[in-house]
């Protein structure tokens, strides 16, 4: 799930239902198709896809058993904690945003002082 390339494979999947290698491959320029292989190979391996052989092709297609038990597991993690997210993302929204002369300046200075020490 780490890397780029895997997660485009699994929205693949999961926006056409079942693939090629070969019609995979064909949605990444920077890739071969002998990596798009590799990196279905490491997607099966965690559980994550399941192949389908039929004569000398291989389709691919999601597994969403695993995905919903990810999902559970992170939920539980970081429910509680992304209610709050939320909360806090609706209070700060609802908020009236401070004008720009109001706003603190970044640097710490007034506006009068020279940014970068004294100049001479």
């Amino acid at each position: 799930m780490a890397d780029d390339t895997r997660r485009a494979v699994l929205s693949l999947l999961s926006e056409h239902g079942e693939l090629t290698v070969t019609q995979i491959a064909e949605q990444f320029t920077h890739i071969g198709r002998t990596a798009v292989s590799m990196q279905l190979r490491v997607l099966r391996d965690a559980g994550l896809v399941k192949e389908r052989r039929a004569g000398k092709y291989r389709y691919y297609s999601l597994r969403v058993e695993p995905v919903h038990e990810v999902i559970s597991f992170l939920n539980s993690l970081y429910g509680a904690s992304l209610d709050g997210l939320a909360r806090a993302a609706e209070a700060s929204a609802d908020q009236e945003p401070a004008a720009a002369s109001d706003a603190p300046d970044p640097t710490g200075t007034d506006k009068d002082t020279p940014r970068w020490g004294i100049s001479y």
